[in-house]
């Protein structure tokens, strides 16, 4: 079953990817969902229906990685309250 995720990006990554994916001949949401599926799967088989990650989506990564401890929720709400004020 399908659902539907917002996220915010960077307009020239949007504008990238929507290239890449326009030369793949895929859908930009077809490929983010196929490498999110690569990130939780257990296994490394490739079906018919999966694409292998090109080095142009894996270089999208930020490679930021917050501290376990860090309340994410937390902290967007105190940035929003600040932002707001």
């Amino acid at each position: 079953m399908d659902a539907k995720l917002t996220v915010k990006l960077n307009k020239n990554v949007i504008d990238k990817a929507k290239g890449y994916a326009s030369t793949q001949k895929r859908s930009l949401s077809r490929i983010i969902e196929s490498y999110l599926n690569s990130l939780v799967s257990h296994t490394n088989e490739v079906t018919d229906d999966e694409i292998q990650i090109s080095a142009f989506v894996k270089s999208m990564s930020t490679g930021v990685h917050l501290p376990f401890e860090v309340d994410t929720k937390k902290e967007y709400s105190d940035y929003l309250s600040e932002k707001y004020k």
